[in-house]
């Protein structure tokens, strides 16, 4: 039985993740995989790869893959707050992240924010490409994840 891309990239998450981080959760679908740690019911602050119309992130036709933490509170307040505690320390996960890390409303909705990264039509059929979303996305919580604990 061959996986689907996000069922893949869950099973290289799975694989990669420092059980430090706690009891990892994922939920794969047909185009993305949310990620949080130690609760049955996923949270609103989480980690997310997948695919988005790139409309939403350039204002072109096609497709992107976001790759990143999000905050999806009912309240766009709690968002923005989340987010701009993330942005005070930086410096803590921008050497790490790199540059394409961006804080900032989620992309087609103005009511949550994310600390994320999209990659313009990435070719999915590519042998290497869940392995590469899996990796990045393991980034995200090894990095993002401590310092969200310690800041609340």
């Amino acid at each position: 039985m061959e996986l689907r891309v996000f069922d893949e990239i869950a099973e290289y998450v799975r694989a990669m993740v420092p059980d430090e981080l706690g009891e990892l959760r994922l939920r794969s679908h047909r185009r993305g995989v949310k990620i949080w740690f130690d609760t049955d019911k996923a949270p609103k602050e989480h980690y997310e790869a997948q695919l988005l119309a790139r409309r939403h992130v350039d204002g072109k036709s096609g497709m992107a893959v976001e790759v990143g933490f999000h905050s999806e509170h009912p309240s766009r307040e709690r968002n923005e707050d989340v987010v701009a505690g993330l942005i005070e320390v930086e410096h803590e996960w921008r050497d790490q992240l790199g540059g394409d890390a961006e804080a900032g409303l989620f992309f087609g909705a103005d009511n949550w924010t994310r600390l994320s990264e999209a990659w313009i039509e990435p070719d999915v059929d590519d042998r290497e490409f869940a392995f590469e979303v899996a990796s990045r996305t393991v980034d995200y919580l090894t990095v993002i994840e401590p310092i969200r604990r310690r800041i609340g």
